[in-house]
């Protein structure tokens, strides 16, 4: 047993009784820190099987076989190589995410990206995977004094997953909230705004690359990430997030058992 865990282990009574261990969702109590109660954890939706070989868009148990395509990525082919969305957007996942971006209940990263990490397909080839999170703007970082991307990367580099690169992407620029935006505004607005960091230039050519990030709205910043990485030479970028925002597929998935 490693001294860190050991002191971890020793120390966690004392933590519990000063700071008795709360659903970070709810309030609720809860047998460990960082967990989360079971009504909570019934109401996070995880999205269903079969789904989109592309984008993971559940089709509902009567849908397609394994392997099809949805009707919107066939319209519009994208130009990620997939989704791994932990769960679907509800009321549990939002608060989740304001707790871990706002709140600064860094210690949630861990079970975020184990939801996460569920969703990778297995069997896919981890040789040469990066981990890359969607970059904040340096104004933003020192308001908040962390990316929530890269602790989530953080994690899943820890459960194998891939290699992290903090730094991979910078934000050249802050840019105002997307929300209400249309395609063209929220293109318009992220133009120039993701560019690669000339440092990890070279780690990404022909790299496999886990796109990181806690919440997938539009789309437009991970599209905007995925042409850049692909322009300075990775393989294939898959987005990988917490939560995803997808209304319409809320009835088509199953809630955490």
């Amino acid at each position: 047993m490693s001294t860190r865990r050991f002191l971890a282990e020793s120390l966690a009574p004392v933590v519990d009784f000063i700071y008795p261990p709360r659903c970070p969702a709810c309030g609720e109590s809860v047998g460990e820190q960082g967990g989360l109660c079971h009504a909570c954890w019934n109401e996070l939706v995880i999205p269903a099987e079969p789904n989109c070989s592309l984008c993971q868009r559940p089709f509902g148990e009567n849908g397609p076989e394994h392997g099809a395509i949805c009707a919107p990525c066939f319209a519009d082919p994208p130009f990620h190589d997939g989704i791994a969305a932990g769960t679907l957007y509800g009321e549990t996942a939002r608060k989740l995410i304001l707790a871990l971006k706002h709140g600064r209940r860094i210690a949630l990263a861990p079970i975020l990206a184990r939801l996460i990490a569920a969703r990778i397909p297995e069997g896919e080839a981890r040789e040469n995977r990066i981990i890359v999170p969607v970059p904040l703007h340096r104004q933003r970082l020192w308001q908040r004094g962390y990316n929530q991307g890269a602790l989530l990367g953080r994690e899943l580099e820890k459960l194998g997953h891939g290699k992290l690169i903090v730094d991979a992407l910078v934000r050249t620029r802050p840019t105002p909230s997307l929300g209400g935006l249309g395609a063209k505004a929220r293109k318009k607005v992220l133009s120039g705004a993701i560019a690669i960091n000339p440092k990890a230039k070279v780690g990404l050519d022909g790299a496999n690359v886990l796109l990181v990030d806690d919440v997938l709205t539009s789309g437009a910043t991970s599209s905007a990430c995925v042409k850049v990485l692909k322009r300075a030479g990775a393989r294939a970028v898959r987005i990988a997030c917490f939560a995803r925002v997808l209304e319409e597929a809320k009835d088509l998935s199953r809630r955490a058992a």
